[in-house]
């Protein structure tokens, strides 16, 4: 875009910023008379929209709507109103989110704690899964004390499958010929592109995987309903259940409407008790950890690892994580002198070699610089995301995270035989004997297949070479546990690739001893870099600071039930250490 172009869109952006301040400034004003926290309080909070790790990077969102609850919003809620007098209650709206099992156990640890307390959670849901699954939602649900639902409503909870897709059938009817190659048989994601259903191996992960989130979702489910895992697995073998069929088996406590469960918690709140939204709650009263003598920095390392700035693509509902916004984040981390240890938190299923190993880089000089760093891992941190977490000093995941991966693959697809069909043809000049390697127009040759698998040899080498020095294994015993094979956080844990299992509250409590920081001390949790306002994303937006996502992306938006593979597609353009697409339901 031209100078005078972009000068003109950064002043249209000025006056609507300008604009919107003043019109936000009205609300604030406005709003400072609104209601404060009751003191009996019931905090309600609707999870059935689904929870980012991260708010979406949304430059439009200046334009009004509240910014959506992220997971560190409802576990910092939680976490302060647990210690709240004036908070008596909690009261959940389940349903059939989106939430990876990772998630829905960082959701279930801030709820028991905040029951630890001596206050009632309860959750409510019109349906867990109407016509569909609803066990995700379910298994959440089993961590507050009661269970309420519609009485019209129906429990999915029937087990759990796992599911991929397969392009090979769909290409072949193209003339679309995938050339890829993988270190080793685990590494899965260009199964998408070169097979028709799953290989033994693929198979053989894949199931392991889900045998592992099966067992510690009967776990949960038994502990919260007080029965025997034989009993939940019982159960699960004879569902889905209508309303009346699960009040009689004791997996929910109740069948009532929302007004009649909302009566019956303001009767348990005591006199004066009313209910509160959680959000409303975070921002009347804070989040936890908002003050100390020393700094704990959260950097977040979310989505598809690349080269350049982190970023969301509303359209894809995927984000980007950046090696440069990353790397930049932990430098400026370790030279701000309040900062103690950082806290790096991982949600990624990989991406390019190139920007995962530069943020490798930053975490090992921040530990090189005195800063401990401490990985929690979101609801997958596998392949580039387990590359920029395994030279941290303690690496933290859920039992229910997807970790590992430990491989490589790339390649391309082949083309003329597609474009023939439609008459469009291709060609070349070329200077060079490999000139052409990357080129869709034609197959590797012999020599250019020998420099691929050479490279592909090379990354997996390195890769599993720094996994052994990071995480002090055998380079033996690391060649055996990875050829790209994923694994739960919880197996991850028995193998030597995690060192605790939990969520932010087990991270923060490692990174404050790696920091030699008394358990008792206050610390301050500031997030770096800091995020920007929608106001500066809109401005940047506006400006070309940005530039927008090709037109691919843009398509892959409009394609909605293809967006798993679609991101697939995304990430094996952008790099080649990535963990393979799964949709578990």
């Amino acid at each position: 875009m031209a100078k005078g172009g972009k000068g003109l869109l950064v002043l249209v952006a000025a006056i609507v910023v300008l604009g919107t301040v003043l019109v936000g400034a009205g609300v604030l004003v406005s709003g400072l008379g609104k209601p404060s926290v009751p003191k009996r309080a019931i905090l309600e909070v609707d999870l059935e929209r689904g929870i980012p790790e991260t708010p979406p990077d949304d430059p439009f969102a200046v334009f009004g709507g509240e910014r959506p609850l992220t997971l560190r919003d409802v576990v910092d809620a939680l976490e302060k109103a647990g210690d709240d007098p004036h908070v008596v209650g909690l009261v959940a709206r389940l349903g059939a989110a989106p939430i990876g099992v990772a998630e829905i156990q960082e959701i279930r640890d801030a709820v028991k704690a905040f029951r630890e307390k001596k206050k009632f959670a309860v959750a409510y849901s019109e349906t867990f899964g109407e016509f569909g699954p609803g066990n995700g939602a379910y298994y959440l649900a089993t961590a507050f004390d009661e269970i309420w639902l519609q009485p019209s409503g129906d429990l999915g909870l029937n087990g759990l499958v796992a599911e991929s897709a397969f392009l090979r059938g769909t290409l072949d009817k193209l003339g679309v010929k995938p050339e890829f190659g993988q270190r080793h048989e685990f590494k899965n994601a260009m199964n998408t592109f070169t097979e028709t259903k799953f290989t033994d191996a693929h198979r053989e992960a894949t199931k392991a995987l889900l045998e592992s989130l099966y067992a510690q979702m009967v776990k949960g489910i038994a502990e919260g309903r007080k029965m025997t895992e034989a009993e939940v697995r019982g159960l699960v073998d004879s569902g889905p259940f209508l309303g009346p069929e699960a009040l009689e088996a004791k997996l929910v406590d109740g069948l009532a409407y929302r007004d009649e469960v909302r009566a019956k918690l303001e009767a348990k709140g005591g006199a004066g008790a009313r209910f509160f939204g959680l959000q409303a709650y975070l921002k009347k009263e804070g989040r936890p950890h908002a003050s100390g003598k020393r700094t704990i920095a959260l950097v977040y390392g979310v989505g598809g690892v690349a080269r350049g700035r982190s970023g969301g693509n509303p359209l894809t509902g995927g984000q980007t994580m950046g090696s440069e916004t990353v790397a930049k984040a932990i430098r400026t981390a370790v030279e701000d002198d309040d900062v103690a240890a950082i806290l790096f938190r991982v949600s990624s299923p990989g991406g390019s070699a190139v920007a995962s190993d530069t943020i490798w880089r930053e975490v090992v000089l921040a530990k090189k610089a005195g800063k401990p760093v401490v990985v929690s891992m979101g609801d997958v941190a596998a392949s580039g995301g387990y590359w920029v977490s395994m030279h941290a000093d303690r690496i933290v995941a859920q039992p229910g995270t997807i970790t590992g991966s430990i491989g490589v693959l790339a390649g391309k697809m082949v083309t003329p035989a597609m474009w023939e069909k439609v008459g469009l043809t291709f060609d070349q000049v070329e200077v060079g004997a490999n000139a052409n390697m990357w080129n869709a127009s034609r197959s590797f040759s012999p020599a250019e297949w020998a420099r691929f698998n050479a490279w592909l040899d090379r990354i997996y080498d390195d890769f599993t070479s720094r996994v052994a020095e990071g995480r002090k294994l055998p380079k033996e015993r690391v060649l055996e546990i990875a050829k790209g094979r994923v694994w739960s956080g919880e197996d991850a844990k028995a193998i030597g690739l995690v060192d605790e299992l939990g969520g932010y509250a087990t991270a923060l409590k490692l990174a404050k001893e790696a920091a030699k920081i008394p358990a008792s001390e206050k610390v301050k949790v500031t997030v770096f870099p800091r995020e920007r306002t929608p106001f500066e994303k809109l401005a940047a937006k506006l400006s070309g600071e940005e530039e927008d996502e090709s037109s691919f992306t843009a398509l892959a938006g409009l394609l909605e039930p293809l967006r798993p593979v679609l991101r697939q597609i995304e990430a094996e353009r952008r790099g080649v250490l990535t963990a393979p697409p799964l949709t578990i339901r």
